[in-house]
Protein backbone atom coordinates (compact mmCIF):
# COMPACT_ATOMS: atom_id res chain seq x y z
CA UNK A 1 0.00 0.00 0.00
CA UNK A 2 2.92 2.23 1.14
CA UNK A 3 4.41 1.66 -2.21
CA UNK A 4 1.09 2.17 -4.42
CA UNK A 5 0.91 6.03 -2.45
CA UNK A 6 4.70 6.60 -3.38
CA UNK A 7 3.94 5.76 -7.11
CA UNK A 8 1.19 7.75 -6.92
CA UNK A 9 2.58 10.66 -5.19
CA UNK A 10 5.75 10.67 -8.02
CA UNK A 11 3.04 10.55 -10.96
CA UNK A 12 1.15 13.68 -9.26
CA UNK A 13 4.48 15.64 -8.97
CA UNK A 14 5.81 14.50 -12.22
CA UNK A 15 2.61 15.81 -13.93
CA UNK A 16 2.43 18.79 -12.30
CA UNK A 17 6.05 19.46 -13.48
CA UNK A 18 5.03 18.54 -16.96
CA UNK A 19 2.65 21.06 -16.55
CA UNK A 20 4.74 23.66 -15.79
CA UNK A 21 7.30 23.38 -18.24
CA UNK A 22 4.30 23.12 -20.53
CA UNK A 23 3.08 26.09 -19.30
CA UNK A 24 6.59 27.91 -19.08
CA UNK A 25 7.71 26.61 -23.07
CA UNK A 26 4.52 28.43 -24.46
CA UNK A 27 6.44 31.80 -22.74
CA UNK A 28 8.36 34.39 -24.85
CA UNK A 29 10.22 37.10 -23.03
CA UNK A 30 10.77 39.99 -25.09
CA UNK A 31 13.32 43.13 -23.62
CA UNK A 32 15.14 45.84 -25.42
CA UNK A 33 14.59 49.44 -26.87
CA UNK A 34 11.69 51.51 -25.17
CA UNK A 35 11.33 53.29 -28.81
CA UNK A 36 10.21 49.91 -30.26
CA UNK A 37 8.28 48.67 -27.07
CA UNK A 38 5.03 50.30 -27.76
CA UNK A 39 4.72 48.29 -30.69
CA UNK A 40 5.73 45.27 -29.57
CA UNK A 41 3.74 45.50 -26.66
CA UNK A 42 0.37 45.74 -28.96
CA UNK A 43 1.40 43.00 -31.11
CA UNK A 44 1.68 40.77 -28.82
CA UNK A 45 -1.60 41.36 -27.44
CA UNK A 46 -3.12 41.04 -30.36
CA UNK A 47 -1.01 37.83 -31.38
CA UNK A 48 -1.95 36.15 -27.48
CA UNK A 49 -5.32 36.58 -28.67
CA UNK A 50 -5.34 33.66 -31.19
CA UNK A 51 -2.71 31.84 -29.68
CA UNK A 52 -1.51 30.03 -26.47
CA UNK A 53 1.38 31.78 -26.09
CA UNK A 54 2.23 34.37 -23.17
CA UNK A 55 4.48 37.22 -24.19
CA UNK A 56 6.15 39.50 -22.15
CA UNK A 57 7.38 42.71 -23.46
CA UNK A 58 10.26 44.83 -21.34
CA UNK A 59 12.43 47.48 -22.01
CA UNK A 60 15.73 48.44 -20.41
CA UNK A 61 17.33 49.64 -23.85
CA UNK A 62 18.68 48.29 -26.99
CA UNK A 63 22.05 47.49 -25.20
CA UNK A 64 20.32 45.53 -22.87
CA UNK A 65 18.14 43.82 -25.15
CA UNK A 66 21.42 42.68 -27.72
CA UNK A 67 23.35 41.52 -24.77
CA UNK A 68 20.23 39.44 -23.11
CA UNK A 69 19.76 37.66 -26.38
CA UNK A 70 23.17 36.69 -27.19
CA UNK A 71 23.42 35.31 -23.22
CA UNK A 72 20.27 32.96 -23.85
CA UNK A 73 18.08 34.87 -21.23
CA UNK A 74 15.17 35.93 -23.54
CA UNK A 75 13.83 34.98 -26.80
CA UNK A 76 14.07 38.37 -28.60
CA UNK A 77 16.60 41.38 -27.72
CA UNK A 78 14.53 44.48 -29.26
CA UNK A 79 17.19 47.07 -30.76
CA UNK A 80 17.18 50.70 -32.59
CA UNK A 81 20.62 49.41 -33.78
CA UNK A 82 22.31 47.28 -35.73
CA UNK A 83 24.08 44.33 -33.82
CA UNK A 84 27.30 45.33 -34.97
CA UNK A 85 26.84 48.89 -33.52
CA UNK A 86 27.10 47.14 -29.60
CA UNK A 87 30.17 46.54 -28.27
CA UNK A 88 30.66 42.86 -27.17
CA UNK A 89 27.93 41.48 -29.20
CA UNK A 90 28.75 38.55 -32.00
CA UNK A 91 26.33 39.75 -35.08
CA UNK A 92 26.98 36.95 -36.51
CA UNK A 93 25.64 34.42 -34.16
CA UNK A 94 22.50 36.49 -34.36
CA UNK A 95 19.30 36.74 -36.72
CA UNK A 96 18.56 40.38 -37.65
CA UNK A 97 14.29 41.14 -38.10
CA UNK A 98 14.41 44.24 -39.39
CA UNK A 99 10.27 44.63 -38.30
CA UNK A 100 9.90 48.58 -39.26
CA UNK A 101 11.44 52.23 -39.53
CA UNK A 102 11.16 54.57 -36.79
CA UNK A 103 11.94 58.43 -37.30
CA UNK A 104 13.85 60.07 -34.45
CA UNK A 105 12.86 63.62 -33.88
CA UNK A 106 14.34 66.54 -31.25
CA UNK A 107 11.80 67.66 -28.89
CA UNK A 108 11.63 70.89 -26.93
CA UNK A 109 9.73 72.27 -23.87
CA UNK A 110 6.66 73.88 -25.77
CA UNK A 111 7.75 77.38 -24.44
CA UNK A 112 11.44 77.77 -25.88
CA UNK A 113 9.70 79.70 -29.07
CA UNK A 114 10.81 77.49 -32.21
CA UNK A 115 9.70 75.29 -34.41
CA UNK A 116 12.25 74.28 -36.83
CA UNK A 117 16.50 74.28 -36.23
CA UNK A 118 19.25 73.51 -39.20
CA UNK A 119 21.17 70.40 -38.41
CA UNK A 120 23.81 71.90 -38.17
CA UNK A 121 21.99 74.35 -34.96
CA UNK A 122 20.93 70.91 -33.63
CA UNK A 123 24.57 69.33 -33.52
CA UNK A 124 25.85 72.65 -32.05
CA UNK A 125 23.49 71.92 -29.56
CA UNK A 126 23.83 68.76 -28.51
CA UNK A 127 28.25 69.66 -29.04
CA UNK A 128 27.81 72.69 -26.58
CA UNK A 129 28.56 75.59 -29.39
CA UNK A 130 25.03 76.69 -28.53
CA UNK A 131 24.11 77.57 -24.72
CA UNK A 132 20.99 79.61 -24.99
CA UNK A 133 18.03 79.94 -27.66
CA UNK A 134 18.23 83.59 -28.37
CA UNK A 135 21.41 81.98 -30.76
CA UNK A 136 19.05 79.86 -32.51
CA UNK A 137 16.43 82.05 -32.86
CA UNK A 138 14.62 81.43 -29.79
CA UNK A 139 13.92 83.41 -26.38
CA UNK A 140 16.80 84.67 -24.63
CA UNK A 141 16.91 81.11 -22.04
CA UNK A 142 19.65 78.83 -21.24
CA UNK A 143 19.22 75.25 -23.44
CA UNK A 144 18.96 72.61 -20.98
CA UNK A 145 20.25 68.95 -22.65
CA UNK A 146 18.44 66.36 -21.55
CA UNK A 147 20.11 62.71 -23.00
CA UNK A 148 19.42 59.20 -23.05
CA UNK A 149 21.72 56.85 -21.49
CA UNK A 150 24.55 54.97 -23.09
CA UNK A 151 23.02 52.00 -23.82
CA UNK A 152 19.95 53.18 -25.98
CA UNK A 153 19.87 52.71 -29.46
CA UNK A 154 17.68 55.99 -29.90
CA UNK A 155 20.65 57.90 -28.36
CA UNK A 156 23.48 55.85 -30.42
CA UNK A 157 20.88 56.55 -33.59
CA UNK A 158 20.41 59.67 -32.84
CA UNK A 159 24.25 60.73 -32.72
CA UNK A 160 25.45 58.71 -35.62
CA UNK A 161 23.06 60.45 -37.75
CA UNK A 162 23.60 64.20 -35.86
CA UNK A 163 26.48 64.93 -34.01
CA UNK A 164 28.91 62.53 -37.21
CA UNK A 165 31.33 61.34 -34.46
CA UNK A 166 32.03 64.39 -32.42
CA UNK A 167 31.14 63.94 -28.81
CA UNK A 168 28.08 65.09 -26.95
CA UNK A 169 28.35 67.14 -23.98
CA UNK A 170 27.87 66.31 -20.45
CA UNK A 171 24.27 66.29 -19.89
CA UNK A 172 21.27 64.65 -17.20
CA UNK A 173 20.50 61.21 -19.03
CA UNK A 174 17.43 59.17 -18.59
CA UNK A 175 17.14 55.61 -19.36
CA UNK A 176 13.26 56.01 -21.23
CA UNK A 177 11.36 57.27 -23.94
CA UNK A 178 8.56 57.98 -21.49
CA UNK A 179 10.77 59.84 -18.73
CA UNK A 180 12.39 62.10 -21.48
CA UNK A 181 8.55 63.06 -23.03
CA UNK A 182 7.72 63.55 -19.78
CA UNK A 183 10.84 66.12 -18.48
CA UNK A 184 11.16 68.10 -21.45
CA UNK A 185 7.22 68.90 -20.98
CA UNK A 186 8.15 70.01 -17.44
CA UNK A 187 11.61 71.40 -17.75
CA UNK A 188 11.86 75.38 -19.11
CA UNK A 189 14.47 75.47 -21.93
CA UNK A 190 15.27 71.90 -22.21
CA UNK A 191 15.80 69.71 -25.53
CA UNK A 192 16.28 66.20 -26.15
CA UNK A 193 15.13 63.57 -28.98
CA UNK A 194 12.48 61.41 -28.99
CA UNK A 195 11.10 58.54 -31.58
CA UNK A 196 8.10 59.52 -33.54
CA UNK A 197 5.67 57.41 -31.67
CA UNK A 198 6.06 59.45 -28.49
CA UNK A 199 5.87 62.40 -29.74
CA UNK A 200 2.46 63.88 -28.28
CA UNK A 201 0.95 67.54 -27.56
CA UNK A 202 2.72 68.00 -24.39
CA UNK A 203 5.99 68.99 -26.18
CA UNK A 204 6.90 70.48 -29.52
CA UNK A 205 8.62 68.43 -32.52
CA UNK A 206 10.99 70.46 -34.09
CA UNK A 207 11.61 70.04 -37.96
CA UNK A 208 14.60 69.58 -39.37
CA UNK A 209 15.77 72.26 -42.25
CA UNK A 210 12.02 72.33 -43.32
CA UNK A 211 12.19 68.73 -44.15
CA UNK A 212 9.45 66.02 -42.87
CA UNK A 213 9.93 62.68 -45.12
CA UNK A 214 11.58 59.77 -43.58
CA UNK A 215 10.68 57.06 -46.63
CA UNK A 216 13.77 58.83 -49.36
CA UNK A 217 15.86 59.87 -46.06
CA UNK A 218 15.16 63.87 -46.60
CA UNK A 219 14.64 63.47 -43.02
CA UNK A 220 18.29 61.99 -41.95
CA UNK A 221 17.38 61.01 -38.19
CA UNK A 222 15.93 57.67 -38.13
CA UNK A 223 16.77 53.78 -37.51
CA UNK A 224 15.65 50.13 -38.07
CA UNK A 225 13.30 48.65 -35.38
CA UNK A 226 15.51 44.79 -35.16
CA UNK A 227 13.93 42.20 -33.51
CA UNK A 228 16.99 40.12 -32.80
CA UNK A 229 16.98 36.23 -31.96
CA UNK A 230 19.44 33.25 -32.26
CA UNK A 231 20.12 31.57 -35.50
CA UNK A 232 17.67 29.08 -34.49
CA UNK A 233 14.46 29.83 -32.77
CA UNK A 234 11.55 27.51 -31.45
CA UNK A 235 8.72 27.91 -33.73
CA UNK A 236 6.36 29.77 -31.42
CA UNK A 237 8.85 32.58 -31.75
CA UNK A 238 9.23 32.32 -35.37
CA UNK A 239 5.21 33.01 -35.68
CA UNK A 240 5.44 35.57 -33.45
CA UNK A 241 8.04 37.59 -35.55
CA UNK A 242 6.22 36.15 -38.73
CA UNK A 243 3.40 38.06 -37.28
CA UNK A 244 5.45 41.18 -36.74
CA UNK A 245 5.28 41.24 -40.55
CA UNK A 246 2.01 40.55 -41.74
CA UNK A 247 -0.30 43.13 -43.43
CA UNK A 248 -2.15 43.50 -40.58
CA UNK A 249 0.33 44.71 -38.28
CA UNK A 250 3.00 46.61 -41.13
CA UNK A 251 -0.13 48.05 -42.44
CA UNK A 252 -2.13 49.29 -39.41
CA UNK A 253 -0.46 49.14 -36.19
CA UNK A 254 2.87 49.79 -37.35
CA UNK A 255 1.86 52.79 -39.32
CA UNK A 256 -1.15 53.58 -36.48
CA UNK A 257 1.45 54.20 -34.05
CA UNK A 258 3.79 56.71 -36.02
CA UNK A 259 6.17 53.85 -36.92
CA UNK A 260 7.44 53.49 -40.89
CA UNK A 261 6.59 50.03 -42.73
CA UNK A 262 9.62 48.56 -44.18
CA UNK A 263 7.99 48.20 -47.33
CA UNK A 264 7.39 52.15 -47.73
CA UNK A 265 10.53 53.03 -47.57
CA UNK A 266 13.12 54.21 -50.50
CA UNK A 267 16.10 53.89 -49.21
CA UNK A 268 18.23 51.07 -47.05
CA UNK A 269 20.95 51.78 -44.31
CA UNK A 270 23.48 49.49 -42.86
CA UNK A 271 25.52 49.35 -39.81
CA UNK A 272 28.07 51.93 -40.88
CA UNK A 273 25.43 54.68 -41.90
CA UNK A 274 25.63 54.04 -45.46
CA UNK A 275 22.61 54.97 -47.79
CA UNK A 276 21.43 53.66 -51.45
CA UNK A 277 18.05 53.34 -52.83
CA UNK A 278 16.41 50.70 -52.71
CA UNK A 279 15.66 48.56 -56.18
CA UNK A 280 12.48 47.07 -57.06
Amino acid sequence: MKKIKILIGSLLIATLMTGCASKKNNNITIVGSTAMQPMIEMAAEEFQHHSKVRITVQGGGSGTGLSQVQAGAVAIGNSDIFAQQQPGIKAEKLQDNKVAVVGIAPVVNKKVGIDNLSMEQLKGIFTGKYTNWKQVGGKNQKIIVINRAQGSGTRKAFESDVLKGESAIKAQEQDSSGTVQKMIAATPGSISYLAFPYLNKDVQKLSIDNVKNVENNDWKIWAYEHMYTKKKVDKKVKKFIDYIYTKEVQQNLVKTLGYITIHDMKVQKDENGNIEEIQR
